[in-house]
């Protein structure tokens, strides 16, 4: 099923705008998760600078705002697309995974969801992966910027998600 995000803005001309947005709380979150569910990135595409105190990752987004008004073929199939999207995360003070072969620069990785708590004391962002894969960010305050980069690209596959329940009544995503 496919995420609820905000419709595409356009420019005076109807051109579509890059999406491109900074989120600072719980709601700016939420749209760039909305955004990003679905993105996969490739291991070899992340970088964490303990100097700078910031995370990035190169993503390959789908573009789930152009479900409705997307390509189609020549005999009227729909299509959709994908694009390089950034993800930033600015005053990122550590970083850890949990089943991720750091060492497998070829690993691809399907994002799923983007979680964000506040503690007491600190805060953390999850980037949650296909197949139980998280990355975990302790951040100083949230602090993220997105940013498609370059020209999307179409693709005829549409990310699904099998919502069957399992036997214990539980659906996996």
């Amino acid at each position: 099923m496919a995420p609820k995000v905000p419709k595409r803005l356009r420019g005076p001309n109807g051109d579509v705008i890059p999406f491109r947005v900074a989120a600072k709380d719980s709601e700016d979150l939420a749209v760039v998760a909305a955004f990003l569910q679905d993105a996969i990135l490739p291991a070899a595409e992340m970088s964490y600078d303990p100097g700078t105190k910031r995370f990035v990752a190169i993503l390959s987004r789908f573009r789930w705002e152009r479900l409705e008004d997307g390509p189609t073929s020549e005999d009227g199939t729909q299509l959709y697309e994908r694009v390089h999207t950034a993800l930033r995360f600015e005053e990122v003070v550590s970083v850890r995974s949990v089943k991720i072969d750091r060492t497998d620069r070829k690993l691809m990785m399907n994002l799923l969801s983007i979680g964000w708590e506040k503690g007491e004391t600190a805060e953390t962002v999850d980037l949650v992966f296909a197949d139980g894969a998280t990355i975990r960010l302790d951040v100083a305050r949230l602090s993220c910027h997105v940013e498609d980069l370059g020209e999307p690209w179409v693709t005829p596959f549409r990310p699904d998600h099998d919502t069957t329940p399992d036997a214990d009544g539980t659906s996996q995503v």
